[in-house]
């Protein structure tokens, strides 16, 4: 099993209560994960590998501003916002899911974490009304589907180095894809931040809207 130690050596500026939040997380997560599977039964010994660290993965692209908005769609059990929720309290994170279960473990994350950024609820993508500096999400479907449902939800206003827009986390061969969404892009490979075997194909998509 990996341990919440992986976080800390690559983000070695956190604080006593992050630290306490993220060593809450595996606890949590296999307590909830019993009742309500959002993890692989297998996977969930590499929960700081597998799930967290990828989640921090968008945390090497940019850094999220106090005040920001984050939006979080398809989040299942909490993945990326809940991470980076940990990471960036001072900025708010509304973490969306269409399936009611998944929420339901979130919410229960979220409680046991006493996170105070972190707003969930089951709804889907497209019957979202807010507006957001950045929309985040993990592999929920082809990039071009999923810019279809979230391109008009982002604020007109960057303040940002990045422009506001999409930060994808997805593996594997993404050519193909990226061709299929004709719109402009910019690749980050994780494997250029985490030395972890998992991260070899793994990639940040970012989608300026």
């Amino acid at each position: 099993m990996d341990s919440a130690a992986v976080i800390f050596h690559y983000f070695p500026d956190l604080t006593p209560g992050q630290k306490q939040q993220f060593e809450k997380l595996f606890a949590l997560y296999r307590e909830w994960n019993n009742k309500i599977n959002v993890i692989s039964r297998k996977d969930i010994e590499n929960l700081y590998i597998n799930h967290v660290l990828h989640s921090l993965g968008i945390a090497k692209v940019t850094t999220f501003k106090p005040g920001a908005h984050i939006l979080d769609v398809g989040t299942g059990g909490g993945f990326p916002g809940i991470p980076l929720a940990i990471l960036f309290p001072e900025t708010d994170f509304h973490l969306v899911d269409s399936i009611g279960k998944k929420i339901t473990v979130v919410n229960h994350v979220v409680e046991g974490l006493e996170l105070k950024n972190v707003r969930a609820e089951q709804i889907r993508a497209e019957q979202i009304k807010g507006q957001y500096d950045f929309i985040v999400s993990r592999a929920v479907t082809r990039l071009k589907e999923f810019y279809g449902w979230t391109h008009t939800k982002t604020k007109a206003k960057s303040n940002h180095e990045l422009h506001n827009g999409i930060l994808y986390l997805k593996g594997g061969d993404l050519e193909e894809e990226l061709l299929e969404l004709k719109k402009p892009y910019a690749l980050y490979s994780l494997s250029d931040s985490f030395s972890e075997e998992f991260f070899e194909t793994k990639k940040v998509v970012y989608v300026p809207l």
